[in-house]
Protein backbone atom coordinates (compact mmCIF):
# COMPACT_ATOMS: atom_id res chain seq x y z
CA UNK A 1 0.00 0.00 0.00
CA UNK A 2 2.92 2.10 0.88
CA UNK A 3 4.10 1.51 -2.86
CA UNK A 4 1.28 2.23 -4.36
CA UNK A 5 0.84 6.19 -2.82
CA UNK A 6 4.57 6.58 -3.92
CA UNK A 7 3.79 5.92 -7.05
CA UNK A 8 0.61 8.01 -7.09
CA UNK A 9 2.12 10.76 -5.23
CA UNK A 10 4.91 10.96 -7.83
CA UNK A 11 2.77 10.83 -10.87
CA UNK A 12 0.98 13.80 -9.39
CA UNK A 13 4.38 15.72 -8.67
CA UNK A 14 5.63 15.42 -11.84
CA UNK A 15 2.50 15.59 -13.75
CA UNK A 16 2.05 19.45 -13.68
CA UNK A 17 6.07 19.25 -15.22
CA UNK A 18 5.41 16.99 -18.18
CA UNK A 19 2.22 19.14 -19.34
CA UNK A 20 4.03 22.15 -18.97
CA UNK A 21 7.37 20.92 -20.98
CA UNK A 22 4.82 19.31 -23.80
CA UNK A 23 4.28 22.63 -25.54
CA UNK A 24 2.74 21.07 -28.62
CA UNK A 25 2.66 19.26 -31.42
CA UNK A 26 5.30 19.70 -34.75
CA UNK A 27 2.78 20.54 -37.32
CA UNK A 28 3.58 21.94 -41.47
CA UNK A 29 2.05 25.61 -41.51
CA UNK A 30 -0.82 25.79 -43.67
CA UNK A 31 -0.11 27.68 -46.89
CA UNK A 32 3.73 26.10 -47.19
CA UNK A 33 4.86 23.01 -48.47
CA UNK A 34 5.42 20.24 -46.15
CA UNK A 35 8.90 20.42 -45.59
CA UNK A 36 9.08 24.30 -45.70
CA UNK A 37 5.90 24.83 -43.34
CA UNK A 38 7.47 22.57 -40.57
CA UNK A 39 10.43 24.68 -40.84
CA UNK A 40 7.96 27.88 -40.73
CA UNK A 41 6.46 26.12 -37.65
CA UNK A 42 9.71 26.50 -36.06
CA UNK A 43 11.34 29.74 -36.90
CA UNK A 44 7.65 31.05 -35.33
CA UNK A 45 7.71 29.25 -32.52
CA UNK A 46 11.04 30.66 -31.47
CA UNK A 47 10.57 33.97 -32.78
CA UNK A 48 7.55 33.94 -30.11
CA UNK A 49 9.52 32.33 -27.37
CA UNK A 50 12.44 35.13 -27.96
CA UNK A 51 9.64 37.57 -28.26
CA UNK A 52 8.18 36.80 -25.00
CA UNK A 53 11.92 36.70 -23.29
CA UNK A 54 12.64 40.14 -24.16
CA UNK A 55 8.90 42.62 -25.01
CA UNK A 56 9.01 44.13 -21.21
CA UNK A 57 12.63 45.12 -20.86
CA UNK A 58 13.39 48.22 -20.01
CA UNK A 59 16.23 49.97 -21.70
CA UNK A 60 19.29 49.27 -18.95
CA UNK A 61 18.35 45.91 -19.14
CA UNK A 62 18.29 45.81 -23.34
CA UNK A 63 21.90 47.75 -22.77
CA UNK A 64 23.23 45.55 -20.08
CA UNK A 65 26.84 43.88 -20.94
CA UNK A 66 27.84 41.56 -17.64
CA UNK A 67 31.52 41.85 -18.87
CA UNK A 68 33.67 43.76 -21.59
CA UNK A 69 33.17 40.35 -24.35
CA UNK A 70 29.22 40.16 -23.86
CA UNK A 71 26.82 41.10 -26.17
CA UNK A 72 23.81 42.94 -25.22
CA UNK A 73 20.20 41.32 -25.83
CA UNK A 74 19.79 44.05 -28.08
CA UNK A 75 22.70 43.49 -30.14
CA UNK A 76 21.24 39.77 -30.24
CA UNK A 77 18.28 40.56 -31.25
CA UNK A 78 19.68 42.92 -34.10
CA UNK A 79 21.84 39.55 -34.61
CA UNK A 80 19.08 37.37 -35.30
CA UNK A 81 17.41 40.06 -37.49
CA UNK A 82 20.14 40.79 -39.62
CA UNK A 83 21.21 36.56 -40.07
CA UNK A 84 17.43 36.11 -41.25
CA UNK A 85 17.86 38.82 -43.68
CA UNK A 86 20.60 38.50 -45.10
CA UNK A 87 19.91 34.55 -45.61
CA UNK A 88 16.38 35.30 -47.30
CA UNK A 89 17.87 37.73 -49.65
CA UNK A 90 20.43 34.76 -51.01
CA UNK A 91 18.55 32.17 -50.69
CA UNK A 92 15.22 33.26 -51.80
CA UNK A 93 16.11 36.07 -53.82
CA UNK A 94 19.24 34.93 -55.63
CA UNK A 95 20.86 38.20 -55.06
CA UNK A 96 23.68 40.33 -52.05
CA UNK A 97 21.78 43.12 -49.95
CA UNK A 98 21.59 46.45 -51.20
CA UNK A 99 23.73 49.51 -49.72
CA UNK A 100 19.97 50.24 -47.84
CA UNK A 101 19.00 46.55 -46.46
CA UNK A 102 23.07 46.50 -45.69
CA UNK A 103 22.73 49.88 -43.76
CA UNK A 104 19.89 48.66 -41.85
CA UNK A 105 20.61 45.13 -41.47
CA UNK A 106 24.25 44.33 -42.11
CA UNK A 107 25.91 45.85 -38.93
CA UNK A 108 24.88 43.33 -36.66
CA UNK A 109 26.01 40.50 -38.87
CA UNK A 110 29.13 40.75 -36.83
CA UNK A 111 29.15 41.34 -32.99
CA UNK A 112 32.71 43.33 -32.58
CA UNK A 113 33.25 46.14 -29.65
CA UNK A 114 32.36 49.23 -33.00
CA UNK A 115 28.95 47.28 -33.77
CA UNK A 116 27.85 46.79 -30.15
CA UNK A 117 28.73 50.53 -29.36
CA UNK A 118 26.09 51.53 -32.07
CA UNK A 119 23.22 49.34 -31.10
CA UNK A 120 22.88 51.06 -27.83
CA UNK A 121 19.89 53.47 -26.41
CA UNK A 122 17.58 51.94 -28.99
CA UNK A 123 14.05 50.48 -27.13
CA UNK A 124 13.26 46.60 -27.54
CA UNK A 125 10.29 47.57 -29.66
CA UNK A 126 12.77 49.01 -32.35
CA UNK A 127 14.17 45.80 -32.94
CA UNK A 128 11.32 43.55 -32.82
CA UNK A 129 9.92 45.80 -35.22
CA UNK A 130 12.71 44.94 -37.78
CA UNK A 131 12.61 41.29 -36.63
CA UNK A 132 8.64 41.24 -37.46
CA UNK A 133 9.28 43.44 -41.00
CA UNK A 134 12.21 40.97 -41.92
CA UNK A 135 10.24 37.57 -40.96
CA UNK A 136 6.81 38.83 -42.73
CA UNK A 137 9.29 39.00 -45.88
CA UNK A 138 10.53 35.71 -45.22
CA UNK A 139 7.25 34.15 -44.63
CA UNK A 140 6.09 36.12 -47.84
CA UNK A 141 8.98 34.44 -50.03
CA UNK A 142 8.42 30.81 -48.51
CA UNK A 143 5.12 30.69 -49.72
CA UNK A 144 6.42 31.10 -53.43
CA UNK A 145 8.67 28.07 -52.96
CA UNK A 146 8.43 24.16 -52.75
CA UNK A 147 10.11 20.79 -51.26
CA UNK A 148 11.86 20.33 -54.34
CA UNK A 149 13.86 24.24 -54.07
CA UNK A 150 13.73 23.48 -50.64
CA UNK A 151 16.12 20.43 -51.13
CA UNK A 152 17.83 21.66 -53.93
CA UNK A 153 21.70 22.52 -53.67
CA UNK A 154 23.42 26.13 -53.53
CA UNK A 155 26.34 24.25 -53.77
CA UNK A 156 27.62 21.17 -53.79
CA UNK A 157 26.72 19.86 -49.82
CA UNK A 158 24.60 23.11 -48.91
CA UNK A 159 20.89 23.33 -49.49
CA UNK A 160 18.32 25.70 -49.05
CA UNK A 161 17.55 23.33 -46.10
CA UNK A 162 19.95 23.58 -44.24
CA UNK A 163 20.58 27.15 -44.75
CA UNK A 164 17.52 27.89 -43.15
CA UNK A 165 17.39 24.90 -40.30
CA UNK A 166 21.19 26.79 -39.56
CA UNK A 167 18.44 30.05 -39.41
CA UNK A 168 16.27 28.36 -36.88
CA UNK A 169 19.45 26.82 -34.96
CA UNK A 170 20.94 30.10 -34.57
CA UNK A 171 17.64 31.49 -33.53
CA UNK A 172 17.50 29.37 -30.58
CA UNK A 173 21.35 29.35 -29.35
CA UNK A 174 20.70 33.09 -28.78
CA UNK A 175 17.57 32.12 -26.73
CA UNK A 176 20.01 30.66 -24.28
CA UNK A 177 22.41 33.52 -24.50
CA UNK A 178 19.65 35.67 -24.13
CA UNK A 179 18.19 33.88 -21.26
CA UNK A 180 21.53 33.85 -19.70
CA UNK A 181 21.84 37.61 -20.02
CA UNK A 182 18.36 37.99 -18.07
CA UNK A 183 19.75 35.86 -15.19
CA UNK A 184 22.90 38.06 -15.04
CA UNK A 185 21.11 41.05 -14.97
CA UNK A 186 21.14 43.76 -11.77
CA UNK A 187 18.49 43.56 -9.54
Amino acid sequence: MKSLKIKITSILLLLPILLLNAQGVMKSVEGYSPEIGLMIYMLEDLKDRITEQVKDLDQSQIDFLYDDDANSIGSLIMHLVSTESYYQTATLEGREWTEDELARFGMAGELNKEIKNKLKGKPIQHYLDLWDEVREKTLEKLKTKDDNWFASDLEEGLNNHYIWYHVMEHSANHMGQIATIKNRLPE
